[in-house]
């Protein structure tokens, strides 16, 4: 196959999940100090002192705590909105209002389908900081979501579904629509060519939007998650009680948010690119000219 071809080849649909799965073994201790800074409503130890904190009272493998619910998370969210939007795009996303479009609807499925998963994360998480005698010390991602079905019941599953979904959609526009459309604008100069160097620039710059676009959404859904049954009286009261901290307090865990989306939106799609060159599938339309 010549080269020309093989740049033009598309991703599978399930691409997308096999990559954020394999970007998140890298980065899920940064994933757990954002999910535990966001969860403070007060304190003042900053992302080294908490690592050192985690590191001295549980040990280093207490930073990859819930890393099964990450996997089972990313397996259920991340399919759904990449494959949704690899699937849609030659038809919807040809423009870069079409990709934004495409992308939203495509992450506000995917984070409702990904709710479960992302609440069990959540929890196993925070579980590094509770006293011993509040920790719900789930085994795995699977007895998790056991024992939140028979313990509390099956809607308690999408506890936090509405702030999900709004952050899967703001999350999917940050990354992927302006991933596609920085890569795109980056090409178009003539001083990059479709290698790992125009992945690793146009992933950055995604990872810095979406982090920006998805912070405030993403600190209520971590507390609607991790809340205790009957501990707020709706989303606005997440609101009202984020809010007292301050503007700034829906900005909580933004340095390691971005320190954990960065790298994570980066590996992401470095993976993703060679998923898609060396095993991708080219368009109907060049498939006779391979």
């Amino acid at each position: 196959m010549s080269s020309d071809l093989k740049q033009n080849k598309v991703s599978r649909w399930y691409f997308g999940g096999m990559a954020s799965g394999g970007a998140a073994c890298f980065t899920h201790p940064l994933d757990l100090l954002k999910v535990t800074l966001q969860t403070q409503q007060e304190g003042k130890l900053s992302i080294l002192q908490l690592t050192g904190k985690i590191i001295r009272e549980r040990g280093v493998f207490a930073l990859y705590n819930g890393l099964s619910a990450s996997m089972l998370r990313q397996l259920t969210y991340s399919t759904t909105r990449f494959g949704l939007y690899e699937i849609g795009k030659e038809d919807y996303g040809k423009g870069f209002m079409g990709k934004v479009m495409l992308a939203g609807a495509s992450g506000a499925a995917g984070g409702f389908v990904g709710t479960p998963g992302d609440m069990i994360n959540v929890r196993m998480q925070n579980d590094v900081k509770l006293p011993p005698e509040q920790r719900r010390n789930y085994k795995h991602a699977i007895d998790g979501l056991m024992r939140v079905h028979r313990e509390e019941g099956f809607r308690r599953l999408f506890s936090g579904a509405t702030s999900a979904t709004g952050r899967g959609l703001l999350m999917t526009v940050g990354q992927i629509a302006f991933y596609d459309q920085v890569k795109k604008m980056l090409l178009s100069t003539g001083y990059f060519k479709d290698d790992p160097r125009l992945h690793f620039l146009s992933s950055l710059a995604a990872g810095a939007i979406a982090t920006v676009l998805t912070q405030p959404l993403d600190v209520i859904k971590t507390r609607s998650m991790n809340a205790a049954p009957g501990e707020f009286n709706g989303l606005l009261a997440i609101v009202a009680h984020t809010a007292k901290l301050g503007p700034m307090g829906f900005f909580k865990g933004f340095v390691p948010a971005f320190v954990r989306l960065g790298p994570h939106t980066v590996i992401t799609f470095l993976l993703l690119e060679q998923l898609r060159l060396n095993f991708g599938t080219l368009p109907a339309t060049q498939k006779l000219q391979a």
